[in-house]
């Protein structure tokens, strides 16, 4: 079959060749990685690591600040058994607690404190500057918009992996 670059009726877009594909998404990996790296860097994590402190956010966003931990691992970055440290980690320094689900006798659910939650907060508050500062000094309001369409757009686009965040009834 020859790619005309023309997509079927389903899509009614046309179909990007495969080396362009691979630079696009080269160039979103490598713009990722360096923001990483700055923000790794950044003074704004505290006592916490960026890890732990992604912990708090995908909690803090999640309905009741609570998920199950498949959910949370779902949301972050981590491997489960890095995930059960962390978890063991934020739990023992207050922020977070484990309980378990109701009508659910084996099932349990990491929830963000009151303790996690202001912590979060204050970081997020420091983090959302240095991300206006790497990412919106570097591009402009029209930029910033087509490039969350995009991203967006690209997430959207990977259906067999659920957003635990934004999928209803997910926490426990």
């Amino acid at each position: 079959m020859v790619d005309d670059g023309v997509a079927d009726d389903r899509t009614a877009q046309p179909r990007a060749d495969v080396r362009l594909a691979a630079e696009a998404w080269e160039s979103l990996f490598r713009a990722q990685v360096a923001l990483m790296r700055r923000f790794q860097a950044d003074d704004v994590w505290g006592e916490l690591s960026i890890q732990e402190y992604d912990v708090l956010f995908t909690l803090a966003r999640a309905p009741e600040g609570t998920l199950r931990p498949r959910d949370l691992g779902e949301g972050s970055l981590l491997t489960q058994p890095s995930l059960s440290r962390l978890v063991d980690r934020l739990e023992a320094a207050g922020l977070v607690t484990r309980a378990p689900v109701a009508g659910d006798r084996r099932g349990r659910a990491v929830r963000l404190t009151d303790a996690g939650r202001a912590a979060q907060r204050e970081i997020g508050r420091r983090h959302v500057r240095s991300i206006d500062h790497l990412v919106g000094g570097a591009l402009d309001a029209d930029e910033l918009t087509t490039l969350r369409r995009l991203c967006d757009k690209l997430r959207a686009a990977q259906p067999h992996l659920v957003d635990p965040v934004a999928a209803p009834g997910r926490a426990g």
